[in-house]
């Protein structure tokens, strides 16, 4: 864990106060709702179709327990009960009364936790791998990485206005769970030859209405420097990112446009006027950085302990050991990931009184800590092997122990049409429809691993693109319609699906991703070929001809 110092605490107290000030002028009129926009956006406050939706940092994925019950409490006091883990990392609340915002804020600063740049064209949530610093076979813990561009990036008066949002991923592993190559800026920790840290630098990438997988645009990055070349490719994209066209201001509009090449000229040159100034960062300000994290004080623990193999017997608790618990770094633990997708719940979703119990139970398990990784999930990073079949236990009683993390049900999603006002169509009720369909846990584990992501507009919060299976819900002559992708990837081979064929309506999708699967277990080679390995062999015509055959 980070520990914060005081100015972070009075930066975050201060912003409360000022927003406290902006929402008194606002529900007193002196400020109009145009006029209060952008301060709300800039404080993670959106209108929705119902309400105000706040949505709440969480930098790099981490969170203490005492910051997961204020979560819990803001869920409860403020909102309905509940609170709902997105794709970025963040916490997002949807029935927010307005005038109640700032006691909210105020709640919620008190543990270090705030909503500063979690929307408006700023620089968003920097997001790392739910799993770094246990991970094994990492470079070493992204998350120091992680921390000293928040610091830097966060109310940085340069790039407040950018022309569009603009996100930062940051993975320190081999196989990417941090999704960096659709990102704006994608970092992937590395050494050089002379054993120096650096990063592979990437740009352009990110969904939407134009999707881009990012493209390297440096293969080294000295660690040292990369706080300067951020700063250079934000200083290219803000002089000459589209400003007059909302459609085409992501930094991705502009690197395909100009191209790679250019687009790297462009900000080499200007990275050549500042990376030797202020902006180079000396060695001991990464080791305070450093300092600042915390790691458990890990026993030495067997690698087969007595409870994990009396728990063996247990058919059911093997299921979910198998599906839920990965290898840690310290011989002996085990990091959990704790599935928030239920058969028949909406995908993401966590209650006050799950949220409080989560809390206690990493207090017990796993040292206070709990991480939120982008496929809506969250995971215990620090947990004993002795400890697993209680935590499983507990975990059940909760409902959180759905052993399908990673199967067809492990569903990414949008709040759809239920909640968004940018939404055309929803998302919320797909998901729950077809984790009842293959809520079979032996099908799911012949299907093996498929991801599918759902949107309900273009906009791709659901990260529908990049899906095994992408599911974008569209408005047609004032009818819910949805197109279906396949062969979308968002790890190391990151890749965009492809179209499959026409559009179906609302009540046939889960018929047609069926008919998918079903030719999917028909075509693959041998059990072990996964879905997005058969997609990439056939291309799409048999799965289309699959679908389309009786429609």
């Amino acid at each position: 864990m980070y520990a914060y110092d005081e100015i972070d605490r009075t930066l975050v107290n201060e912003r409360v106060s000022e927003f406290r000030d902006q929402v008194k002028r606002r529900l007193s009129g002196e400020l109009t709702e145009d006029e209060f926009k952008i301060l709300r956006l800039q404080n993670g406050v959106y209108l929705q179709l119902h309400a105000y939706m706040f949505r709440v940092a969480i930098p790099y994925g981490t969170l203490a327990t005492n910051q997961l019950r204020a979560l819990a409490h803001v869920a409860r006091k403020y909102d309905r009960g509940y609170g709902h883990f997105t794709t970025r990392q963040n916490i997002q609340f949807n029935w927010i009364k307005l005038a109640e915002l700032p006691d909210a804020l105020e709640d919620l600063a008190r543990v270090g936790i705030h909503a500063m740049q979690t929307s408006g064209n700023n620089m968003r949530n920097v997001t790392s791998d739910q799993w770094a610093g246990v991970a094994p076979g990492e470079i070493e813990d992204p998350r120091i990485w992680s921390e000293l561009i928040r610091q830097h990036t966060t109310l940085h008066p340069e790039f407040s206005f950018l022309p569009r949002k603009f996100k930062i991923a940051i993975t320190a592993s081999d196989h990417d769970r941090a999704a960096i190559k659709i990102h704006d800026i994608g970092l992937k920790l590395i050494k050089n030859e002379k054993g120096e840290t650096g990063f592979e630098v990437l740009v352009g990438g990110g969904l939407g209405r134009t999707p881009f997988i990012g493209k390297t645009i440096k293969h080294f990055v000295h660690g040292r420097d990369i706080l300067s070349y951020i700063e250079a490719i934000l200083r290219v994209y803000n002089q000459y990112g589209r400003r007059d066209n909302i459609y085409k201001a992501r930094i991705k509009i502009l690197v395909h446009e100009l191209g790679i090449e250019k687009f790297s000229r462009e900000v080499e040159e200007e990275w050549q006027h500042i990376r030797n100034s202020s902006l180079q960062i000396d060695d001991e300000v990464i080791e305070d950085i450093r300092s600042r994290f915390t790691y458990p004080a890990y026993e030495k623990l067997p690698h087969m302990p007595d409870e994990l193999r009396q728990a063996a017997a247990d058919a059911d608790f093997e299921v979910w050991r198998k599906n839920s618990v990965a290898p840690h770094k310290v011989q002996g633990y085990s990091i959990v990931t704790i599935s928030l997708k239920p058969i028949g719940a909406p995908p993401g979703d966590a209650t006050a009184d799950q949220m409080d119990a989560l809390a206690d139970l990493a207090d017990k398990y796993s040292f206070g800590e709990i991480r939120v990784g982008h496929e809506q999930n969250l995971a215990l990073p620090h947990v004993a092997k002795r400890d697993l079949p209680a935590l499983w236990k507990a975990l059940d009683k909760l409902g959180l122990a759905t052993p399908n993390v990673n199967l067809i049900t492990d569903i990414i999603a949008c709040p759809g049409l239920d909640y968004c006002s940018l939404a055309n169509a929803r998302s919320i009720p797909i998901a729950q429809e077809l984790t009842r369909r293959f809520a079979n846990h032996e099908l799911a584990n012949l299907i093996g691993r498929l991801h599918i992501n759902i949107s309900g507009c273009i906009n791709a919060c659901g990260h529908h693109h990049v899906g095994h299976i992408g599911i974008l819900g569209v408005e047609k002559n004032g009818e819910e319609v949805y197109q279906i992708t396949i062969g979308g990837r968002a790890d190391e081979g990151a890749a965009l699906g492809n179209l499959i064929g026409p559009g179906v309506k609302f009540d046939e999708v889960a018929d047609v991703i069926e008919d998918v699967v079903e030719a999917y277990l028909a075509l693959r080679e041998r059990p072990e070929e996964l879905f997005i390995d058969t997609v990439k062999r056939l291309g799409v015509e048999p799965f289309k001809e699959r679908v389309y055959a009786t429609r």
